[in-house]
C-alpha cells in the first residue's frame, strides 16, 4: 500500500521494555469549539515505555489531543490522569513540571536568543528567579544562583546531546529550520520529562534532517525519555519506530493496535484515501 512507504530505512538498536501499566490516561473526553466538535469520546491508555503514535488526517483531532493533555485546552467531559493524578483540574506550567513536555508543530523559539538560552528559557517553571535573568546574566544569590547553575548544566548536557555544540551561542532566528526543530526538541529535554509529545517534528525537513531527527528520538527513547507520544505525518517513520498507533478521524477514534494491525485496518485506509485500497 502506497500510504505507509517507507522514505528511507531506520536503523534500531535494542530498545526499552514497554509495560503494560498505563503511565497516562485519557478517558472519554470531549472537546467542542462552539457547536464545531473537535474531539467526541476519546480514550487513550499511553503505556510506560512504549513510543505511541497518534495519526490521522489534517483536522482529526490530533493536536486537539495534547493540547489537552497540556491544559491549552479543557475539555467539556471526560478525564486525564498521569500516574493517577488528574491533570485537567491543573495549570499547564504545573503540568509541564508534573513531568509531561512537548514539542510544537510550529516552533515557538525565541529568535532573538542564542541556542543556549532558548533552552535555559524551556526550565523557566522550575525557576523562582525566571528565565529573563538567567538568559541575561543577572547575578544571584542563593537559591536563584543554584537554579542559574543548574539550569546551565542541563542545557550544557544537552547541547551535547543533540550535537549542536557549534551553534549554541548563535541567535535561533538565524539558523536554518532543521536546527531550529532539534533547538525545539532540546527545550523539552530541559524539563528531564516522564513523557515527551512529538507534535509534527519532521514536518519540514529534507530527507537527511529527517534521517538525524529520527535517529535523536530513538535515542532519547532508549537513553532519556523512556514514554513518548509521537504526532507525524510521515506513515512510513511511523509504522517504523512505534509500538502502538491509535488513528484518529473527525475526533473520534476508529483504530488502535500494532503498526502491522493498523495499516490493514479497512477504516484506516477509507479515512485516508477516502475509500478502500484493493
Amino acid at each position: 500500500m502506497f500510504l505507509f512507504t517507507r522514505s528511507f530505512s531506520i536503523k534500531r538498536g535494542p530498545q526499552m521494555p514497554v509495560k503494560t501499566d498505563s503511565i497516562l490516561k485519557i478517558d472519554n473526553i470531549s472537546l467542542s469549539f462552539g457547536g464545531v466538535k473537535a474531539l467526541t469520546n476519546v480514550s487513550i491508555n499511553v503505556h510506560e515505555g512504549e513510543i505511541l503514535s497518534i495519526i490521522g488526517p489534517n483536522g482529526a483531532g490530533k493536536t486537539c489531543v495534547i493540547n489537552c493533555i497540556n491544559r491549552f485546552y479543557k475539555p467539556q467531559t471526560g478525564s486525564i490522569s498521569f500516574k493517577g493524578r488528574e491533570l485537567t483540574r491543573l495549570h499547564s506550567y504545573q503540568v509541564a513540571r508534573s513531568g509531561i513536555a512537548r514539542t510544537f508543530q510550529n516552533i515557538g523559539l525565541l529568535g532573538y536568543l542564542s541556542v543556549i538560552e532558548n533552552l535555559i528559557a524551556g526550565r523557566h517553571c522550575f525557576m523562582s528567579s525566571g528565565f529573563r535573568g538567567a538568559t541575561f546574566g543577572s547575578i544571584y544569590i542563593g537559591k536563584a544562583q543554584h537554579e542559574e547553575a543548574e539550569s546551565r548544566r542541563i542545557a550544557e548536557e544537552i547541547i551535547e546531546f543533540l550535537q549542536i555544540g557549534n551553534i549554541k551561542n548563535s541567535l535561533v532566528g538565524t539558523l536554518p529550520y532543521g536546527l531550529r526543530k532539534r533547538v525545539e526538541l532540546g527545550r523539552a529535554l530541559m524539563l528531564n520529562p516522564e513523557i515527551l509529545i512529538l507534535d509534527e517534528p519532521l514536518t519540514g525537513m529534507n530527507l537527511d534532517e529527517k534521517k538525524d531527527m529520527v535517529g535523536f528520538i530513538l535515542d532519547i527513547h532508549k537513553n532519556r525519555v523512556h514514554t513518548i507520544i509521537l504526532i507525524e505525518h510521515d506513515m512510513g517513520v511511523v509504522m517504523d519506530i512505534s509500538h502502538r498507533i491509535i488513528v484518529l478521524d473527525f475526533g473520534k477514534k476508529i483504530a488502535e493496535g500494532t503498526p502491522d494491525q493498523v495499516k490493514t485496518d479497512p477504516l484506516v485506509i477509507e479515512a485516508y484515501l477516502g475509500g478502500a485500497v484493493d
